[in-house]
């Protein structure tokens, strides 16, 4: 029984191929360790999914397969045609994804066929009249130097069916999906559509949010930039707080769900007293609650710096929130955009106790995903770009290029797509986020 336990675990994690890989690597890398070249990856590697146990605790078979380049390749570099394509929002680092697919592609494999999808998946829909480009050294040489996507993205749902007819009248033998949660959803159809017409065509998915709540994945492409942005607006935001008598700078950032970009960019600033994520409740009223809380942090310091997740517009707003193209929920809008929800709450409370204060309101989102990638960004968007083109090219499919535990992975597409990652309220990641500010559980209820 336990034997059929662990089986059943590692089928869980294991990665669909199209076939075996009969075609030597045109990389001419080393298949002898310490010869000091790089090293092909052998299929049997595997990265462990959980790397702590408890003592007398039997590690779990759970493992990723490790990402890399294969010794022998699927497809016939020659013949092979690829094809890109960009979904969601906008992010920093993916015009340097885009690049360095297609100089991988060119340079290193000698693939010359790589076909550029406009405007995310309308892009293989017909009726938009958005024509693939080609995509060569030339077309992509100074893309990695500004934000944006040179290919264009869009949000939203489309035909499955007619998504694979197009792959299938441009002769695609790849197709790389860049993108979140729902651009692979969207790459899960596609590869699902491929194997029930028996079609060879491997689906490789980047993944792609500021966010960072991509599960399997220890991080997200355009997360770093996101907090280096991020950290900006809240060294601004202290610098009118500490300006004026009682001054209170409030920065809303990104994250629906999770609240990454706001806990790492207190952390990063170290002058921020209140990070509210939507992981962790919090109370407006009340002797403990985010009001009385504020109040004594003025008459004792003189200022206050609040940091706060987009989605914790969940805590004011019981009404229906409206959704994206993509599904997602909608928290820049009216009466669920937390930002200024929150700066007329504390200023109407400030008034009502007779506490003359300044109270000052920064949104740098739009600033976050539309720049273009930091130093480590850049290098991380390299990284995971050559990891995809290495998977494509041996036949890997319905997958996810990742890293966990620092290593580069092959994750299905079923598993990332089935939840999301969040801040654990239990983690030291959250004890050290609570440290740096010295805030207080803001709630009224009893610690358990």
């Amino acid at each position: 029984m336990a034997d059929q336990e662990s089986e059943s675990v590692r089928d869980q994690y294991a990665v669909r191929r199209l076939g075996e890989c009969r075609i030597p690597s045109p990389l001419n890398l080393s298949v002898v360790t310490g010869d000091f070249l790089p090293d092909y990856t052998e299929d049997d590697k595997r990265v462990l999914v959980d790397v702590e146990v408890s003592e007398g605790e039997t590690p779990s078979p759970a493992a990723f397969e490790s990402a890399g380049p294969r010794q022998h390749i699927f497809f016939d570099p020659l013949t092979t045609r690829v094809g890109i394509v960009t979904c969601g929002g906008l992010c920093p680092g993916l015009n340097n994804v885009l690049r360095s697919m297609v100089l991988e592609l060119n340079h290193k494999y000698r693939v010359r066929d790589i076909l550029g999808f406009r405007y995310g998946f309308e892009g293989l829909n017909p009726a938009f009249g958005s024509p693939p480009i080609n995509l060569d050294p030339a077309a992509v040489a100074d893309v990695h130097r500004h934000g944006g996507s040179m290919l264009g993205l869009s949000r939203g749902h489309q035909d499955v069916g007619m998504m694979v007819d197009t792959l299938q009248r441009h002769g695609l033998d790849i197709l790389f999906c860049i993108g979140g949660d729902g651009t692979l959803r969207g790459a899960h159809a596609i590869s699902l559509e491929c194997e029930q017409r028996g079609l060879p065509i491997s689906v490789v998915g980047v993944p792609k949010t500021v966010d960072n709540d991509v599960p399997w994945v220890d991080k997200t492409f355009g997360f770093d930039t996101a907090v280096d942005v991020a950290r900006q607006a809240i060294t601004g935001a202290h610098a009118e707080a500490r300006g004026t008598r009682n001054g209170v700078g409030i920065v809303k950032l990104m994250g629906r769900d999770a609240g990454f970009i706001a806990a790492a960019a207190t952390l990063a600033s170290e002058d921020v007293n209140f990070c509210l994520i939507p992981e962790v409740p919090f109370e407006m009223d009340g002797r403990h609650g985010l009001l009385a809380c504020l109040e004594r942090r003025l008459a004792s310091r003189g200022h206050a710096v609040i940091v706060v997740a987009e989605g914790c517009a969940a805590h004011f707003n019981e009404s229906e929130v409206s959704l994206d193209a993509s599904g997602n929920a909608r928290y820049a809008h009216g009466a669920t955009d937390v930002g200024p929800i929150l700066r007329d709450a504390i200023a109407e409370h400030l008034r009502v106790r007779k506490v003359a204060a300044s109270v000052k309101y920064i949104d740098p989102s739009y600033m976050i995903r539309s720049g273009a990638a930091n130093a480590s960004d850049a290098i991380f968007c390299n990284e995971l770009a050559r990891y995809a083109v290495h998977a494509g090219m041996a036949g890997r499919t319905d997958t996810v290029v990742g890293r966990w535990h620092r290593r580069f992975t092959h994750v299905p597409l079923a598993l990332i797509t089935g939840d999301k990652k969040r801040v654990n309220p239990d983690s030291a990641h959250w004890l050290s986020v609570t440290e740096a500010t010295g805030q207080p559980r803001l709630t009224n209820d009893p610690p358990a």
